[in-house]
């Protein structure tokens, strides 16, 4: 009888639990957010069961598929060139291109004036690079076995981070043993193979032994990081595997960690601790780590959120994660996708959520984000399905107040295209648009609740980048381009397209803001034509008081004349370009420089693949340049590109 009432009461009982976190679920949807940094700000997921519950709820939503988190995404100072004082005697040199003035980016290359950082080949390497005719290799960290992948790099005076992706198996105390359900014994499976996101702190105090001080590993792909002083703050994606009602509970855990300042063994974050984005549509954690350069034992800060994050923009004191398809409450436009916006107070490598936001439309990159005066302001790219039934893309700007509370707005620009980049500087925002021809919009921020257009400016092609020269010009790197006429099948033009050509550097006039002029253009070889800097800023050296300009590119010329606009070139050139930059003369090559030699060329073919002598990086340090790619370091002078040393790095 004993036997038989726990078990018509048992169901029961898990019945009722399910259906009470399933209206405690309801009412968070409902519940407006706590204040800042509050527990409660953000619901907690609780429980295994609940986030079934709120897995089921989101996959009738439409639950969407894990999007690709390929790689960290990059960013640059609002109105000045990013250049580090002098830190080595009178010496000056350059840092990394990063967003914003004071919030450091990890680059695959750094350096502090005398010493050269360098990611290349699975390994680390230091060297010492000024004087540049004295160039040699200090020391190699290289990292056992291959499941560690070093991929970017932060400096500071007695610190070295090394931030990469590893695989392989995770040991952690609480994993599931067999067990058995309806007859059936459940094994688990033999070993938890995950990738995790690492950074390696080092000491750098002795250069030709750098110390090992401390590990951080988090479970999942690393999206992106932001060092503000000595504060590192690391964000991570883990996949939920999710099909339909089955989740798969041992790989639905929240993300594990470890951290060797709290004794280096994996522990996974509780349920309990775990908040999530109420409407999240993304099966995806989102861990937000931070620890700090100058208090390396204290343990590191963990904050894991159910709802995956794709661009990121960081200010001195707010990070920003924005998030496709994401409902928050607000209500849907007719159609199309919309962005949600997460924001979270940083103060001395803390973190807090604060507000929660959203606005129609997809956001590019993290230029398409900007923090001004306690207002949020993003460029997005919607649709617009109420045009006689169909539809199309618009482009838009809106403005969000602290509370990521809607201000002002500027919608519909540009109908049938689609944002390619943006730019914000101050009082004023820049948008381009693209489709067959470009369109640089000039847009006055002054007023949040009340933005508008000032100016627009059409020409031939697009610019994927834009870099401020000073307050009154802009400099733009993309693609040249040529409209041409689709015809149908009697020859009528049914409508036109546009073929990418060479890479296309622009200096825009913005000084009168309703005429903006292209007052200076310059275009580097043809079809087929490329420079990483047309998707990572951190690739771009300028210097408007050394009238330096200077990126890697690869560049692809036409070996006949006469051919048709869709032409590929062949390969013609790899390295680093290097131009004379002003007002009044506009761009003016000083000179190339390549890490190939004269045999390399006839044996390149049409391409050229062989990355181990690929210009990834251009910096200076005091009158030389330096011209870095994984297996060479070249030394020239500033002035005449004259060269002044070579260093061979160990393979």
């Amino acid at each position: 009888m004993r036997r038989f009432a726990l078990t018509v009461l048992l169901p029961a009982v898990i019945i009722i639990a399910a259906l009470f976190l399933y209206a405690a679920f309801e009412e968070d949807r409902g519940a407006p957010a706590a204040g800042p940094g509050k527990p409660g700000a953000l619901p907690l997921v609780g429980s295994a069961e609940n986030l079934k519950l709120l897995l089921e709820k989101a996959s009738a939503s439409g639950l969407q598929g894990a999007p690709w988190f390929g790689g960290a995404v990059r960013g640059l100072p609002e109105v000045q060139a990013s250049r580090d004082g002098a830190k080595t005697g009178a010496v000056e040199y350059s840092g990394t291109n990063v967003q914003v003035a004071g919030v450091d980016e990890a680059d695959l290359v750094k350096t502090d004036g005398e010493y050269i950082y360098l990611v290349a080949d699975g390994q680390v390497v230091i060297a010492r690079v000024h004087p540049p005719e004295a160039m040699a290799v200090t020391s190699v960290i290289k990292f056992a076995g291959p499941e560690f992948h070093p991929l970017e790099l932060y400096l500071d005076e007695a610190h070295l981070v090394v931030i990469g992706a590893s695989w392989g198996v995770i040991p952690m105390e609480g994993a599931p043993q067999f067990r058995k359900e309806q007859n059936v014994i459940i094994y688990p499976p033999p070993a938890i193979q995950s990738g995790t996101l690492k950074a390696l702190v080092y000491s750098i105090a002795d250069k030709t032994g750098p110390r090992l001080l401390r590990e951080v590993e988090i479970e999942g792909h690393y999206l992106s990081s932001r060092k503000i002083g000595p504060d590192v703050y690391l964000l991570a994606n883990k996949y939920i595997h999710y099909y339909g009602s089955m989740v798969q509970e041992w790989t639905a855990r929240p993300p594990a960690f470890r951290d060797t300042a709290a004794g280096g063994r994996f522990a996974a974050a509780g349920y309990d601790t775990v908040r999530y984005f109420p409407g999240f549509v993304i099966p995806n954690y989102l861990t937000v780590s931070s620890f700090s350069l100058e208090r390396l034992a204290e343990p590191v800060e963990i904050h894991t959120f159910l709802g995956a994050g794709e661009n990121i923009y960081c200010s001195t004191g707010h990070l920003f994660v924005a998030v496709t398809g994401i409902d928050s409450g607000e209500p849907q436009p007719a159609s199309g996708p919309r962005t949600s916006i997460y924001k979270f107070k940083l103060d001395g490598g803390k973190v807090a959520y604060t507000a929660t936001g959203a606005v129609p439309g997809t956001v590019l990159n993290q230029f398409s984000m900007d923090e001004h005066k306690g207002f949020y302001r993003v460029a997005t790219t919607g649709w617009d399905s109420g045009r006689g039934g169909g539809g199309t893309s618009q482009n838009n700007l809106y403005i969000l107040d602290g509370q990521l509370k809607p201000a002002g707005k500027i919608e519909g620009l540009a109908p049938g295209e689609q944002v390619y980049s943006a730019r914000f500087m101050g009082d004023r925002g820049f948008m381009v648009t693209f489709r067959t021809v470009d369109p640089l919009f000039v847009l006055d921020l002054g007023d949040p609740y009340h933005p508008k257009v000032l100016g627009e400016l059409k020409i031939p092609g697009y610019s994927n980048y834009l870099h401020p020269y000073d307050e009154n010009y802009l400099l733009g790197f993309g693609k040249d381009a040529v409209e041409v006429p689709l015809k149908d099948h009697t020859g009528k033009v049914i409508d036109t397209f546009a073929l990418h050509l060479g890479m296309k550097v622009s200096l825009f006039d913005i000084t009168d803001v309703r005429n903006p002029v292209e007052k200076h253009t310059v275009t580097i070889g043809a079809r087929g034509t490329h420079s990483d800097l047309l998707y990572n800023h951190k690739v771009l050296l300028f210097d408007r008081e050394k009238n330096l300009l200077a990126f890697p590119v690869t560049v692809m010329e036409l070996k006949q004349g006469g051919a048709p606009p869709d032409t590929y070139g062949e390969f013609a050139f790899q390295g680093a370009y290097v131009y004379d930059v002003t007002l009044a003369g506009g761009f003016n090559l000083r000179g190339r420089i390549s890490h190939l030699s004269g045999p390399d060329y006839p044996s390149a073919g049409d391409h050229w693949y062989d990355g181990g002598k690929e210009v990834r990086r251009v910096l200076y340090i005091g009158d030389t340049l330096f011209t870095i790619s994984p297996h060479l370091i070249k030394a020239h002078h500033l002035s005449d590109l004259r060269q002044t040393g070579a260093l061979l790095l160990p393979l």
